[in-house]
């Protein structure tokens, strides 16, 4: 089921049930737009803005990577080193990453619209599952060349190449460190601060293969080189693409304990019951949750379900929470927790288990 339909679901749901919604991107004229009829309770409440200044760190590090691509490339062919034209490579693809991270980051600014309820946060997952994608097809096409650099070695200019090669650790380590202060709570700026610290290691790697051949001769050492650094990308790649691969398929993010998110529930005065509880990223940095709480007392008032979704956003980051309170008196499934068949049989005698 889709964030979308989530809250058609609950539009949908009969008197007697007593939804409460909590957008934090939204103001009070949207709530009210969006709010559920005859039952719905709708706040407008402004979340913590996003770390300042991550828009002139990406002009910066995209400037300053755009430099040392056509310097890499330039002293890469005239010194014949396949370490820097691979530098130079993955450079580009961080290049092509941070302009995604960018704009993904500029789309999450944007207020919701008619059609896109939950605005454009969840691009900032698109642009880390684009920017890991891209990391790993440099990797290949950097592996291919060195592979064959490697069999047919050619002379390597070794000063010329740790040269540039320092050029491009004093560059990346600067770009890394200007996206280093928000890439802890967000994993569209971990994706571009992982691209430049992999760009600073990958140049220091190169500049040690320089000073070697400088010191050998050893022309194979570039290409080796080369094949170490991929070796190490990848790794350090993986885990960004796995969590951005959950997070676009609706997973639970990997900072939300849910088995405390449903203790917690559990433990408000007057629930006997917790299902239909879920939790998905709705960007990089912030959560939603919705659920039914079972309360044959009947609805406890705003100000106890205020409390209760307050508690959510402190202690579990949850952006947008929508609690549906159900006395008990018939049983309310989710049709993502039925089998195929009850839910098709479900809906043949026209009721549907909205959630």
């Amino acid at each position: 089921m889709s964030a979308a339909d989530h809250e058609h679901a609950h539009d949908a749901e009969g008197a007697g049930k007593h939804v409460r919604e909590h957008e934090h991107d939204h103001d009070h004229a949207h709530d009210d737009a969006h709010a559920p009829h005859g039952h719905g309770h709708a706040h407008g409440h402004h979340h913590h803005a996003p770390v300042a200044g991550h828009g002139r760190a990406f002009a910066i590090a995209v400037a300053l990577n755009v430099f040392i691509v056509v310097v890499q490339t330039v002293y890469g062919v005239l010194a014949h080193s396949t370490a820097l034209l691979a530098d130079a490579g993955h450079n580009f693809s961080d290049v092509l990453g941070l302009l995604l991270a960018w704009g993904a980051a500029w789309l999450a600014t944007r207020r919701p619209s008619a059609r896109f309820t939950f605005g454009f946060g969840s691009s900032s997952i698109l642009a880390s599952l684009a920017n890991a994608a891209l990391l790993l097809l440099a990797c290949g096409a950097i592996l291919a060349q060195a592979l064959g650099r490697l069999f047919h070695p050619a002379p390597v200019a070794g000063f010329d190449v740790f040269v540039v090669a320092t050029i491009g650790i004093v560059v990346n380590g600067f770009s890394a460190w200007l996206f280093m202060r928000g890439q802890k709570d967000d994993l569209n700026i971990r994706g571009a601060f992982l691209h430049m610290a992999a760009d600073a290691g990958v140049s220091a790697a190169v500049a040690m293969s320089g000073l070697l051949i400088l010191a050998t001769g050893w022309s194979w050492v570039d290409p080796l080189m080369s094949i170490a650094v991929v070796l190490v990308i990848v790794y350090g790649t993986w885990g960004l693409l796995r969590e951005s691969v959950r997070l676009a398929l609706a997973a639970v993010p990997e900072h939300v304990d849910i088995v405390r998110v449903r203790s917690f529930l559990a433990q408000q005065e007057g629930v006997v019951d917790v299902h239909d509880l879920h939790v998905w990223a709705l960007s990089t940095t912030g959560c939603a949750l919705s659920a039914h709480l079972v309360m044959p007392a009947g609805h406890p008032g705003d100000a106890a379900l205020d409390h209760m979704v307050e508690s959510l956003q402190v202690r579990f980051g949850m952006r947008h929470v929508t609690l549906q309170v159900d006395l008990g008196t018939s049983e309310h499934r989710c049709a993502l927790d039925m089998p195929d068949g009850a839910h098709r049989h479900s809906q043949a005698h026209g009721h549907p288990h909205a959630h």
